[in-house]
């Protein structure tokens, strides 16, 4: 029996494809945690992979975060490797520090050393809420004052409109409340440095973290986070700890704190100011301006947006006046922009269609 042996095609080789979330970043590596259920084989003890960004997120500018859902393909079991193919989108972004999908901000600061200052607490609490993600604010080392007095910041704080959470890390009191408030979240803690963020997170999470002593000098704390990080809670979700900071940074227009205070939004919401566009400073029939305690931040506030904004008005008009050149040196300069119209010269074409035009008349 004679014939022609027959080929069959040859069956696609199934990619395997794995979501995950990336935990921590660094220089060009990721460490990605693998989502419960993953196809993970028997003899792999770990759920977490060491990926490389791909070529193709690289060309067109995809970066990669902590807090990123992940697609990761090419597992390496054995080295515990792999490749993150594609970044699916984010439900929340914070730029300072860089993290994705965040569900809430965990606002961390001592009760006593250092001692809790309100201009500072106010000052994060603004720049908390405008994330536009909930807020939670945890005053940690409550074994330091008496019953009283925390009574008492307890209801100063009701009056900002927050409802404050009093732990003690040292004495491990008022953690299982701070869990549950947690759970099921991934949630971003920052604060001041020396207030506790790290002891509160290593609570947490079962496991300590560096830590360093409040400086006797400044009275205040010294950094011991140096990048971003996500740590799982042991009944789920995720912990973001972030580098500390004492002041940070606005960066928003005036029309815009009102909205950052607690305060403001309950009092509108009994009754409205005439204009639309109220400022809340000396505008007839405000119903926003009063005795209440953080109406003097809240002017101090605005008038830095207001200047904020004239600033970045500045900016723009410079950058639209001028250029920016690379120097054969490599420096960068600026050079005015010149007006075409008014500067370029004349083409030829133009000269010799205007000299005909002259000619037919």
């Amino acid at each position: 029996m004679t014939g022609q042996a027959t080929t069959l095609p040859a069956e696609p080789i199934a990619i395997e494809r794995l979501m995950g979330t990336v935990l921590a970043v660094q220089a060009n590596y990721y460490w990605v945690q693998l989502d419960p259920g993953a196809p993970i084989p028997a003899t792999c003890t770990t759920q977490r992979l060491l990926c490389l960004r791909r070529a193709r997120l690289k060309k067109v500018g995809q970066q990669v975060a902590v807090g990123d859902r992940v697609v990761v393909v090419e597992p390496d079991w054995q080295g515990q490797r792999g490749a993150i193919e594609e970044v699916l989108p984010r439900r929340s972004w914070l730029d300072r520090p860089p993290v994705a999908n965040v569900d809430r901000v965990l606002l961390v600061f001592a009760l006593a050393e250092p001692a809790l200052d309100p201009h500072q607490l106010s000052r994060f609490l603004v720049k908390a809420e405008s994330t536009g993600l909930a807020v939670t604010l945890c005053l940690n080392k409550r074994d330091l004052l008496s019953v009283a007095d925390c009574q008492q910041w307890r209801d100063r704080l009701r009056n900002w409109g927050y409802d404050p959470l009093l732990i003690s890390v040292y004495q491990q009191q008022g953690l299982q409340t701070l869990h549950e408030a947690l759970s099921g979240q991934t949630t971003v803690v920052a604060g001041p440095s020396g207030v506790g963020k790290s002891s509160t997170i290593g609570a947490l999470i079962g496991t300590d973290l560096r830590t360093a002593a409040v400086s006797g000098k400044l009275a205040r704390g010294r950094h011991t986070t140096r990048h971003v990080e996500l740590f799982e809670l042991p009944g789920g979700g995720l912990l973001a700890d972030t580098p500390g900071f004492n002041q940070p940074q606005l960066t928003c227009g005036p029309a815009a704190i009102p909205a950052l205070f607690p305060e403001i939004q309950q009092r509108l919401a009994i009754a409205p100011c005439r204009y639309g566009d109220c400022r809340h400073r000396n505008e007839p029939d405000c119903a926003v301006r009063g005795d209440w305690e953080r109406y003097p931040f809240y002017l101090e506030l605005l008038e830095e947006a207001i200047d904020y904004e004239a600033a970045q008005e500045r900016q723009r008009q410079t950058e639209s006046s001028f250029k920016r050149k690379i120097q054969r040196d490599g420096r960068e300069v600026l050079e005015p922009r010149l007006n075409s119209k008014r500067f370029r010269r004349t083409s030829r074409r133009l000269q010799h269609q205007a000299i005909e035009e002259t000619d037919d008349l």
